[in-house]
């Protein structure tokens, strides 16, 4: 493992130096990977280890129709290389744990009676086993249970994959039945593409990733941007005007000065006017937004946010009331005049989606 010095403190990780993509098919060259779900993970994993040689194949349940014709077009083949979730996961000798967290524990019963000796059991994100008490996911002691958790969307994965950067994972091994737990956890991190891994726990990366995705990553961060969209809104300020100044400038031009040197860089490379904005109002919404942080983590702890994820999930009209969500969102001033602003953007000549398709055979054998 490469320790590197993060902000002071020295962290070791794998990267693909220390692991090569060639170490991983050798780890990996018996195995058979059965990828269970076609939804948002699944087809992004399944296809980057396809790519660069792994044994993979598909479990999709048939009645969800649109993931089973999607993993048809994406070349996967019935009786060949796709099956339904049982026969999949009998077949596998890695048995990868990729739909939802609440259809986890729906199918895990199935799932526990095609599990043999010395195989692997991986998910990718701690859910299941953390709350074990509340999904009733508990793994027998002979197989290993491993985890590499991408630290983006299923799309970002494929992305970033095809582009030849690949996304950075965590890692974790839960439970080492066989003595080859880690690097068979590793090969596959390897495999899908990990730019580099880093070492968690399933406790830590679930209580991480939770608190993520409700704060800075998506809840915080829509939620903000409503706030400011309708304040300006109210005084005036037309939509093209309240949207490119809340969401277009962020996320064309100002978080990419982030994302190539750091905030204090971005802040460094602004006028003097929004420097010292930024500069004074920074702590006024630190000292905000910490007792929602807190209360936000207290409740992933606790188990509350699990509750609540396992009750809404599981109903059987859930997907309506999700439509119904998501489109109030997407059907809002705010993402309508971002839908026209979208519009207005130039464009790339010969890409679409924001890469190159011609880029797919090569950057598979540069990942």
């Amino acid at each position: 493992m490469a320790k590197i010095n993060f902000g002071g403190v020295v962290e070791e990780v794998v990267t693909r130096k220390e692991f090569p993509l060639a170490k991983a098919r050798r780890v990996l060259k018996n195995e058979t990977i059965a990828v269970l779900g076609y939804g948002v993970q699944g087809p992004a994993q399944s296809l980057n280890l396809q790519d660069n040689g792994f044994n993979v194949i598909i479990g999709q349940a048939r009645r969800f129709r649109k993931d089973w014709d999607r993993a048809r077009r994406d070349g996967w083949v019935p009786g060949k290389t796709l099956f339904d979730l049982e026969e999949a996961a009998e077949r596998g000798t890695i048995v990868m744990m990729l739909v939802s967290d609440a259809a986890q524990r729906e199918i895990w019963p199935m799932v526990r009676r095609c599990l043999h000796a010395g195989d692997a059991l991986y998910f990718s994100h701690g859910f299941s086993i953390v709350y074990r008490k509340q999904t009733g996911v508990i793994p027998p002691p002979d197989v290993d249970v491993i985890m590499v958790a991408p630290k983006g969307s299923g799309t970002s994965v494929r992305r970033n994959f095809l582009s030849g950067a690949g996304i950075n994972s965590s890692f974790a091994v839960e439970q080492d039945a066989t003595g080859r737990a880690r690097e068979r956890c590793l090969a596959i991190g390897i495999g899908i593409g990990s730019g580099y891994l880093f070492p968690t726990t399933f406790q830590k990366e679930v209580f991480s990733d939770l608190t993520g995705e409700r704060g800075v990553l998506m809840g915080a961060l829509a939620g903000i941007m409503e706030a400011q969209y309708e304040t300006l809104r109210r005084h005036g300020h037309t939509p093209s005007e309240a949207f490119n100044e809340t969401v277009e400038e962020l996320t064309q031009s100002l978080i990419r000065l982030v994302d190539e040197n750091g905030m204090d860089w971005m802040f460094s490379n602004c006028s003097a006017t929004a420097q010292r904005g930024a500069l004074d109002w920074k702590p006024r919404f630190k000292k905000a937004v910490m007792p929602v942080f807190r209360e936000l983590y207290n409740s992933v702890k606790s188990g509350k946010e699990t509750a609540r994820v396992l009750s809404a999930c599981g109903r059987r009209n859930y997907q309506d009331q999700l439509a119904r969500e998501l489109a109030r969102i997407g059907n809002s001033e705010m993402w309508q005049a971002g839908k026209a602003v979208r519009a207005l953007r130039p464009k790339t000549v010969g890409s679409k989606g924001g890469f190159n398709k011609k880029a797919r055979g090569v950057a598979g054998r540069k990942a």
